[in-house]
């Protein structure tokens, strides 16, 4: 009987084992061709101190924390403050150091172009929105880790932290208008995965990255806007594409 089990869930999954095998198989196939393919600039990682410039593309958004305030009668007409993730961009250019086989250091300064937006929504179902346009301008301290190449293409992850500090500057015309005020500067915790494409004349390399702001952006001006709030941090994930 225990046989007959044994046949009869075999019988069950054998597609399954037969289709994971053959991935096997492909998947091997497939590395095996990149190790033994003809290395554009089999040097190229030798050199100590290497340049290049990215174009990058995010999406990012505001985190926030709600006060002790926001649960009590003076604020009850609030109902929710939401963050929508917003679009962006930003161009730089790298210095990237090698340390040894495995890893690099490396230096992206910036210039990041972000919208965060705060939509507050109120029991009386009106809303009322607090649109930050930012250029920031930031710098960037990766430490790479670098898989074994393989032909023409090879892993890597980054990880790192990133001080920012805004480009563009404040408004200071006084206006009948509230706004929330927002600090000029920012730090945050970054890691991400990426690939090295070899080419006769130069390196491509695809990556994408998350950033999670560490500093509570909320400034010290007080405000209607700033009251349900206790801390204010940013999130991004960003996709870049850097040449070197």
């Amino acid at each position: 009987m225990q046989a007959t089990h044994f046949r009869h869930k075999f019988a069950l999954h054998r597609n399954k084992i037969v289709l994971l095998g053959l991935l096997l198989l492909c998947s091997n196939a497939w590395g095996q061709s990149f190790k033994w393919a003809r290395q554009h600039n089999p040097n190229y990682d030798e050199r100590k101190i290497s340049y290049g410039f990215m174009i990058g593309i995010h999406t990012s958004a505001y985190q926030v924390k709600y006060s002790d305030k926001f649960v009590t009668q003076s604020l009850d007409t609030v109902h929710s403050v939401l963050t929508p993730f917003a679009p962006g961009f930003s161009l730089g250019f790298l210095v990237n150091l090698r340390l040894n086989n495995d890893l690099d250091l490396r230096i992206m300064p910036k210039a990041g172009f972000y919208d965060h937006q705060l939509e507050y929504n109120y029991t009386d179902n009106t809303s009322q929105s607090q649109l930050t346009e930012t250029t920031m301008v930031e710098f960037p301290i990766l430490l790479k880790y670098k898989s074994m190449r393989r032909g023409n293409v090879r892993m890597y992850m980054v990880g790192g932290v990133t001080p920012s500090i805004e480009a563009s500057g404040k408004n200071d015309i006084q206006s009948t208008t509230e706004v929330l005020d927002i600090k000029q500067t920012n730090l945050s915790l970054d890691a991400g995965i990426g690939f090295d494409f070899y080419f006769p004349l130069f390196k491509f390399s695809q990556e994408i990255r998350f950033s999670r702001g560490i500093a509570n952006l909320l400034g010290s001006d007080p405000s209607t806007f700033k009251e349900p709030l206790n801390r204010v941090n940013t999130n991004t994930i960003s996709v870049y594409f850097i040449f070197q």
